[in-house]
């Protein structure tokens, strides 16, 4: 690992992601992910002489969003413009972008460091932008080429050069990430392409002032790829400079099955792309009115979620970080938290931890989200609260849950058809765990000689006598008197 007190790592992002509009940034085409290949294609996005565009006004509605969550400013007018290049899967031999005056610039988040700490990342910009086609790289039959990706609505958020670390690149990514998603505006799924990430990475000797070179590392498909490409490309780069070789400003890919980057071309700069102003669209011209109804729809976001959870709910911060990663998830927290009658924060410390087990282990299982769930807040509250009050043991709890999901049932129904209900007579458990100890000699004797794991066995034959009803607590109040 190179060595931190000599060396500093300079970090960019480059994310784009694929925004959910129905249709495409500058035509009527379907943005289906996973349609038969070249069938959400029409002149406009295949770039037919004579076919004009037409700008989708929900890519400017996310697209502000987006800056608005990210604390950019809105540029009251901006414009498009082509960059042009040639690859095969760009049909018009340009891409309908954003140069000199992107919609949201100078903005920041907020990354946490720690649980203690945070740290502001600058936003360059954010602006608009079209999708390319995908390139399908097939061994037998060669390149083949699906358009129907062409024209997709895109924003491209760039980061100031104020990452440090490969960790905190993760970090930022998935805070990125989590504003996507509680907004509503993307998918966020790298695997389908609809978040892809460029990093931007050079170091320098610690206290320098100027930046070193730069190299672009590109084909990062996961959040672990971008910490990996990035941790190798700050030890390459080291390596590099510590054996008098010069860092040349290059593109390079990332190689998942060797882990490490390689060359994939000089780095272009800004006038390679000839921009030039977009002539077949007109400025993008953002009302205040626009911006204060588009401000008013804003949730409420995932760290200051996250933060308030710790501070109402008196959960610590794993649970918090747990519970908000899924905005859906969140929800159905909180709305299991406002169905018990008074609060208690023991009651939200049993509904966190519910949740992280019987119902994560469940959704994992069917690969569903909560909203495909068939469980109400109010049953799971009504779980909880019958735990709390300790009328139903833990294991009960979790004998009834697949009914009450299966049937949605409530669990009070469910227990008295089932006649349930926890034993919590002190006289009726002690006489039974009395006869237990007296049927079992041996192992009394065992325990009492430091075989201290047959306490479990003594409570496995009250829990049995008792057809699994007795209070656990109980059990172990009265099995601890008479085996000391």
């Amino acid at each position: 690992m190179y060595n931190q007190d000599k060396y500093e790592a300079i970090i960019g992002l480059e994310v784009h992601s694929q925004l959910l509009t129905e249709s495409k940034a500058f035509c009527t085409c379907s943005t289906k992910f996973g349609d038969t290949p070249n069938t959400n294609t029409c002149p406009v996005c295949l770039g037919h002489p004579g076919a004009l565009p037409t700008l989708n006004e929900k890519l400017v509605e996310y697209a502000i969003k987006m800056g608005l969550a990210t604390n950019c400013h809105i540029r009251q007018s901006s414009i498009f413009a082509r960059k042009n290049y040639f690859y095969e899967d760009l049909p018009k031999g340009y891409q309908i972008s954003q140069y000199d005056q992107p919609i949201c610039y100078d903005g920041f988040i907020e990354i946490e460091l720690d649980e203690f700490s945070t740290k502001k990342i600058g936003i360059t910009r954010i602006h608009m932008e079209e999708d390319t086609g995908k390139s399908i790289h097939d061994i037998d039959i060669d390149t083949l080429l699906d358009f129907n990706r062409c024209g997709i609505p895109l924003i491209e958020i760039v980061s100031e050069p104020d990452i440090r670390s490969a960790d905190e690149a993760y970090k930022y990514l998935e805070q990125l990430r989590q504003i996507l998603l509680y907004l509503g505006i993307s998918t966020a799924n790298m695997e389908e392409g609809a978040l892809r990430c460029d990093a931007n990475i050079s170091v320098r000797l610690r206290g320098e002032k100027n930046f070193g070179t730069k190299t672009e590392v590109k084909n990062l498909n996961s959040f672990r790829n971008v910490q990996k490409a990035i941790e190798y490309e700050i030890q390459r780069q080291i390596e590099e400079i510590e054996s008098g070789n010069i860092i040349h400003q290059e593109t390079r890919l990332w190689d998942a099955a060797k882990h490490q980057t390689r060359v994939m071309r000089t780095k272009e700069m800004a006038h390679d792309y000839r921009y030039f102003p977009e002539p077949d669209l007109v400025e993008v011209f953002v009302e205040d009115k626009f911006q204060n109804e588009i401000l008013n729809t804003l949730p409420e976001l995932p760290l200051q979620k996250k933060k308030r959870f710790i501070k109402d709910y008196s959960i610590n911060n794993y649970d918090a970080t747990i519970l908000v990663n899924d905005y859906d998830l969140a929800n159905f927290y909180e709305n299991t938290i406002k169905c018990f009658s008074q609060p208690d924060k023991n009651k939200n410390k049993l509904v966190s931890n519910w949740i992280q087990t019987e119902v994560l282990r469940i959704l994992s299982e069917q690969n569903i989200s909560i909203n495909e769930l068939n469980l109400s807040a109010n049953n799971l509250s009504e779980l909880i609260e019958l735990l709390a009050s300790d009328k139903i043991s833990s294991r009960i709890a979790k004998d009834i849950f697949p009914e009450i999901i299966s049937t949605g049932k409530n669990p009070n129904a469910i227990i008295k058809e089932k006649n349930l209900v926890q034993v919590s007579d002190d006289a009726l458990i002690e006489s039974i765990v009395k006869k237990i100890i007296d049927e079992n000699p041996d192992n009394v004797q065992k325990y009492k000689n430091g075989k201290n794991n047959l306490f479990g066995f003594f409570v496995g034959q009250v829990m049995k006598e008792t057809q699994g009803k007795a209070n656990p607590k109980i059990i172990n109040k009265f099995l601890e008197k008479y085996l000391s």
